[in-house]
C-alpha cells in the first residue's frame, strides 16, 4: 500500500494496542523484548516533516524544492506512523542479528494486525531511518536501529498490485 493512499481515519489509540498486542507476539530468543515503539501523529507528523526538510536541505544544499516538499509531506498521509526500534546493544547471548530479525517480525506482524482491523498500511524506512540526526531527533539511542517507520490509516483506493515471485523458483530441495 503506497503511504500516498493511506487518510484518515487511522487506528484510536484502543485499537492500535490491540494491534501492537498482536504484533508482539513474534519470535523472541531469550525473551528479550528486543522492540520499542514510538509513535507518530496529529501534529506531530508535521512538526517531524519539517525537522526532515531542514535536514534534508542540510545534508544536501543542492536538493531540488520538489525533494525538500517531498521529505516535509513523507509523514502526512498516514494518520498514524508507528516507528518500530530495536535494541541492538551488547548481549551475552543473543546476537543482534536475531534481535533485529524479531523486531522486523514485529514490523511484518503489525502489517497483518493492521490489515485484519481494516486498515492499509505500509512499512517504510528511508534515509531518516539511518541519519544520525533524524534518529536523535526521534530519540533513537546508539545501540539501536530503526527497523521501519509503519505508516498505518484508511485506504483511499485499492493498492495496485506488485509483481511477485515465483515460489516454485525459489525453492530448492536439500538432500543428503
Amino acid at each position: 500500500m503506497p503511504a500516498s493512499q493511506l487518510c484518515e481515519p487511522g487506528p484510536g489509540h484502543d485499537v492500535l494496542m490491540r494491534m501492537l498486542r498482536s504484533a508482539v507476539r513474534v519470535p523472541d530468543h531469550g525473551k528479550r523484548v528486543p522492540f520499542r515503539f514510538v509513535r507518530i501523529e496529529g501534529d506531530a507528523r508535521e512538526a517531524l516533516g519539517e525537522r526532515m526538510a531542514a535536514r534534508s536541505r542540510e545534508r544536501d544544499p543542492s536538493a531540488s524544492e520538489a525533494v525538500i516538499e517531498k521529505d516535509r509531506r513523507r509523514f502526512l498521509h498516514a494518520p498514524v506512523i508507528v516507528t518500530v526500534i530495536a535494541a541492538q546493544g551488547e548481549d551475552a547471548k543473543i546476537p543482534a542479528s536475531e534481535r533485529l530479525l524479531s523486531a522486523g517480525s514485529v514490523c511484518f506482524a503489525l502489517l497483518q494486525a493492521a490489515q485484519a482491523f481494516g486498515f492499509g498500511a505500509v512499512w517504510l524506512t528511508g534515509w531518516a531511518a539511518y541519519d544520525p540526526e533524524m534518529r536523535r531527533v526521534l530519540g533513537v539511542g546508539d545501540d539501536e536501529a530503526i527497523v521501519g517507520f509503519i505508516h498505518i490509516g484508511s485506504i483511499r483506493q485499492p493498492a495496485p498490485e506488485r509483481d511477485r515471485p515465483d515460489p516454485a523458483q525459489l525453492l530448492t530441495d536439500w538432500t543428503p
